[in-house]
């Protein structure tokens, strides 16, 4: 946990950005997973986490501006509880150590609740993205799944305060992306033709756990990477493969790391396979010497398209003006994805509140094929803690389809792309902080262009 303060700090300021009305906080539960007692994983919310800091299950908050009082709402553990889970602090110990000094049981909130609502009081919460949210809506407001109406109020005043990262937190992230790199990195190191993707998913989050940390996400660790978020570990790694990974860790404060890499499976990459790569490596370099305070993250994924548009003409795939091609949304077929996303206590941060407010500042999001994927367009400010992660892809599926209705036909030689349909994928992924000035890397460098990974070879 951070100190006692910056807690009390962050709410102070919640407080002020949204000016009046109640705060509804809605902490996650525990879920199981194939029954009652065998749970899931827990993960507390992330906005709990951020102003209350309490890693716990069952517990639901309210910030209550117009009468000033913070109440932590949950329930202390019984003898039972014990018994199976050891002895922890008391529930007001917990809260009091985040600088909460109220707290009530978990049944009181929604009496709180309801005489708020009678008193006309305004009640702000934000989206909800489980079905335990929606049910205790329901429960204690009357509010029907489907008729929420978070508060943009809310909304916007979280997501400026947690967009902009502080010190403690810079320095937390570096953490996770430490760990992250040294996960990569060992699957450099380990990856042999002849391996089962599974393998080297073993060796990936090991790292993880030997460092105490768990997954900011699921690994993708796959052969087939024309697949974005490919989850089957079931394949046969043979000799002239590559193995895309894309794998992060989060600490136990909940901040995430985030990184892929694209590994030959032998000592070294075929001639194809490097004309390809290098492609995909000068669009992720131009990105990041494109990044620095007041440009538009937009444009940055703009110039990565074109970077790609000019290499793949250079091979005869595309033809045309690359500045024409990516406007018309032709670069989609090979990059189908955004350039990266804002990264902190959630691996996509705050994904949760709304791409259209953490990405876009609320302006509205394009609904083109491929650019409809950039979850950050927002100008970069200091303090943005964000992705790159540029892709090249041959997707057999999309070619088939796209080809058989020559859709931009004055930009991609589908008798040339015939010839790329196996190639699978390429996608190399690191992490940035804007400064004032620029922006710095977060975490080790892992092996980048061919000759750094061949090295590790």
């Amino acid at each position: 946990m951070f100190s006692r303060e910056t807690y009390i700090s962050r709410r102070n300021e919640l407080k002020k950005r949204v000016g009046s009305g109640l705060i509804l906080f809605i902490g996650n539960d525990e879920t199981g997973s194939n029954y009652e007692d065998n749970t899931y994983d827990f993960r507390q919310d992330s906005s709990f986490l951020y102003y209350f800091g309490l890693p716990y299950a069952g517990l639901n908050a309210i910030i209550d501006i117009d009468n000033d009082k913070e109440i932590i709402f949950g329930d202390e553990l019984t003898i039972d509880s014990i018994v199976w889970m050891g002895n922890q602090p008391t529930l007001h110990e917990k809260a009091a150590m985040h600088g909460v000094d109220t707290t009530l049981p978990a049944s009181e909130i929604k009496n709180y609740l309801e005489k708020a609502a009678k008193s006309g009081q305004k009640i702000h919460y934000t989206p909800t993205y489980r079905a335990e949210h929606k049910l205790k809506l329901l429960d204690w407001l009357n509010i029907k799944p489907g008729a929420e109406q978070p508060s943009v109020d809310l909304i916007r005043a979280i997501v400026d305060m947690r967009n902009h990262k502080t010190e403690e937190e810079i320095e937390e992230i570096e953490r996770a992306c430490n760990v992250t790199a040294d996960m990569h990195i060992a699957a450099m190191k380990a990856l042999r033709p002849g391996m089962h993707e599974y393998e080297i998913v073993a060796v990936i989050e090991s790292v993880a756990t030997a460092n105490g940390c768990r997954l900011s996400f699921p690994t993708i660790a796959t052969t087939h990477g024309q697949t974005l978020h490919n989850h089957a570990h079931h394949h046969l790694v043979k000799p002239g493969d590559m193995l895309l990974i894309d794998a992060g860790s989060e600490t136990p404060m909940g901040y995430a790391g985030d990184m892929s890499s694209t590994i030959c499976a032998d000592k070294t990459y075929t001639p194809r396979q490097k004309l390809i790569y290098d492609l995909q490596v000068a669009m992720h370099k131009a990105s990041v010497a494109a990044l620095k305070p007041g440009v538009p993250f937009k444009d940055v994924y703009e110039l990565s398209a074109e970077v790609m548009c000019r290499g793949l003409k250079d091979l005869g795939i595309m033809k045309g003006d690359p500045a024409e091609a990516v406007a018309a949304g032709a670069h989609a077929m090979f990059y189908p994805h955004g350039l990266g996303h804002m990264m902190g206590l959630d691996v996509h941060d705050m994904e949760n509140l709304g791409e259209v407010w953490v990405g876009y500042d609320g302006q509205p999001k394009s609904t083109q094929f491929g650019r409809k994927s950039l979850r950050l367009a927002r100008p970069l400010e200091p303090g943005f803690v964000h992705t790159i992660e540029p892709g090249i892809y041959f997707i057999p599926e999309l070619i088939d389809y796209w080809g058989s209705e020559k859709r931009f036909a004055d930009f991609i030689d589908y008798a040339e792309l015939e010839k790329w349909r196996d190639f699978t994928g390429v996608r190399n992924e690191e992490d940035y902080l804007i400064t004032a000035d620029g922006a710095r890397r977060l975490g080790k460098k892992i092996p980048l262009t061919t000759d750094e990974v061949e090295a590790i070879r």
